[in-house]
């Protein structure tokens, strides 16, 4: 177990992703999954008001009946609730709607970790924390969270928090695997220095570190196929060369990828839990297994080698070198 944040709150260093509850998964598979996850030693669950229209909150609502209490339990709003116009976003009109709802399908009095599944362009960022801080004092929400934010953005609301007392920010949860490494840049950096939990989500790259994936084939039907949002952000066709490098090297060590992918990315010392997903609890076994592997940084840095290494910050390369003004 590791600690989320500075919240005093210990979870699993793999958090299970309800996404395919009430869609991929119906509601027998997803009990299985849940069972699965759970007799793995997961304690940490997380979902969001938008997956499947709201069931999949449904559904754990159902099978958290007997150990709410053991559950650290995560969902999210931002995304369309409705077709009306304030049934999305981050305004209070809205989060306060969004979190009853969630609590009413999630059959519980309070959210452990409610995170705001996107950064609201068209909302003052002082007003959605205001918001938060009141449903923390209603007892609603214990921690506020994000999702998909930059690190300025973040930075800027434990600003805003520390300026106007209100609750602060916990955790962080940013897409993080070895062809989207953004997150190394700023937010990994960020949080570390600030004592954010981080808690990284699609490790296998949608499917793409499964080992089903190189330059030459591809699954007839899989996630990067069929659904476009994924096809989009993974179709860089250096990705796929990565991937059969990624697959080549896993076979070496002796590891199932998607194992390897997962336990890359909790190796990472900023991340607290990595999120996993699946259809059914045999795709999940892979995943579940990297608890029980750690990587040293020599296995580390191999794998970190097969991707372009992200630059730093300042994009001031020469900084890693010895051909810089020189160091304190």
């Amino acid at each position: 177990m590791r600690f989320l944040g500075k919240t005093g709150v210990k979870v699993s260093p793999i958090a299970l992703g309800a996404m395919s509850f009430g869609g991929d998964a119906d509601e027998a598979t997803a009990w299985a999954i849940y069972r699965a996850a759970r007799d793995a030693g997961i304690n940490f669950i997380d979902t969001a008001d938008v997956y499947n229209e709201g069931r999949s909150e449904e559904f754990l609502g159902r099978f958290l009946r007997g150990e709410r209490d053991d559950i650290v339990l995560a969902t999210k709003a931002y995304f369309p609730m409705g077709k009306g116009d304030n049934a999305r976003g981050s305004s209070r009109y809205h989060l306060v709607r969004a979190v009853e709802a969630s609590l009413r399908r999630l059959q519980t009095d309070r959210i452990d970790v409610f995170y705001l599944h996107r950064f609201d362009d068209a909302t003052s960022l002082d007003e959605t924390l205001r918001a938060l801080d009141d449903l923390v004092r209603a007892g609603k929400i214990l921690y506020p969270a994000c999702s998909n934010f930059a690190a300025w953005q973040v930075a800027h609301a434990l600003g805003i928090c520390t300026l106007r007392n209100l609750a602060p920010l916990v955790a962080i949860q940013p897409m993080y695997n070895l062809v989207k490494r953004a997150a190394e840049i700023e937010i990994l950096p960020m949080a570390s220095s600030l004592g954010l939990a981080v808690v990284p989500y699609s490790p296998t790259g949608g499917g793409l570190l499964t080992g089903k994936y190189s330059t030459t084939s591809r699954p007839e039907k899989a996630r990067l196929v069929d659904t476009k949002m994924y096809s989009i952000r993974y179709a860089n066709p250096a990705f796929y060369a990565i991937a059969e490098h990624f697959t080549e090297l896993a076979k070496e060590l002796g590891h199932h990828p998607v194992t390897l992918a997962v336990a890359w990315v909790a190796s990472h010392p900023g991340v607290t839990s990595v999120l996993v997903g699946g259809r059914n609890p045999e795709q999940l076994a892979p995943s579940f297994a990297a608890m029980q592997l750690s990587l040293d940084a020599a296995t580390r840095a191999k794998i970190s080698a097969l991707s372009p290494e992200p630059p730093p910050a300042t994009d001031r390369n020469e900084e890693t070198s010895a051909h810089n003004y020189g160091a304190r």
